[in-house]
C-alpha cells in the first residue's frame, strides 16, 4: 500500500475512534485532535481550561508533534507543570494543504506510539 494510502487510511481510523471516545461519534477536526493532545501532554484533564490556555494546550502539542521530526526539543516543566519547548529548526514554508499532511502524519504516528492504535 502506497504511503500517503496508508496515512489516510490510518487517519481516518484514528478520527472514528478518538471521535467515539471524546465527542459521542461527532468527528473531530484535525484542531480538536491537536487539542486533545495537548490535554494529553499536559497531564491535567480535570481542568477546566480558558480561550487563552486552550492555544496554549495546542501549541504544547504541536511541538511535542513535531518534536520527533527536529523542530523542537522538550525543555522543561514550569512551577505549573505545563511542559516548555525549545525550537531547534525553523519550519519550512509549507501549503496549507502540506502542513495538513505534515500533522497528520504527526498525530498519527503519536497514537501509533502510544499504542491507542496500530
Amino acid at each position: 500500500m502506497a504511503r500517503d494510502e496508508e496515512l489516510k487510511k490510518r487517519w481516518d481510523l484514528l478520527v472514528e475512534k478518538i471521535s467515539n471516545q471524546f465527542a459521542d461519534g461527532d468527528t473531530l477536526d484535525l484542531d480538536a485532535i491537536i487539542y486533545l493532545i495537548g490535554v494529553q501532554e499536559l497531564g491535567q484533564p480535570h481542568l477546566q481550561f480558558k480561550k487563552d490556555h486552550k492555544l496554549d494546550l495546542m501549541h504544547i502539542a504541536i511541538c511535542r508533534l513535531l518534536e520527533p521530526y527536529g523542530y523542537y526539543e522538550f525543555d522543561f516543566y514550569d512551577e505549573d507543570k505545563w511542559p516548555h519547548y525549545k525550537v531547534k529548526a525553523q519550519l519550512p514554508n509549507l501549503k496549507a494543504g502540506e502542513q495538513s499532511v505534515l500533522m497528520k502524519e504527526a498525530i498519527v504516528n503519536y497514537f501509533v506510539e502510544t499504542k491507542y492504535i496500530d
